[in-house]
C-alpha cells in the first residue's frame, strides 16, 4: 500500500495560515482604528510621555474642516 500524498494537506495548512494572517491583519487594522478614535489612545501616549500628540491631531482635524 503507497504511502498518501501530503499535497492536500499542505493546501489545507496553507489556506489556514493564510486565513490567520488576513484576520491578524484586519485585527490589528481594527485596533488601529479603534485606538485612534479613543481618548484612552491619547491617554496612554501622555503617560508614557509623549506629549502634543492631542494638540496636532486637533490641529490637523481642523485644518480639514476649514
Amino acid at each position: 500500500m503507497p504511502p498518501k500524498p501530503l499535497e492536500p494537506l499542505a493546501k489545507k495548512l496553507m489556506k489556514g495560515v493564510i486565513v490567520l494572517e488576513l484576520l491578524g491583519v484586519f485585527g490589528a487594522y481594527g485596533l488601529f482604528q479603534r485606538m485612534n478614535n479613543s481618548q484612552v489612545y491619547y491617554q496612554s501616549n501622555e503617560w508614557a510621555g509623549v506629549y502634543g500628540v492631542r494638540e496636532r491631531d486637533h490641529e490637523a482635524w481642523s485644518a480639514k474642516r476649514d
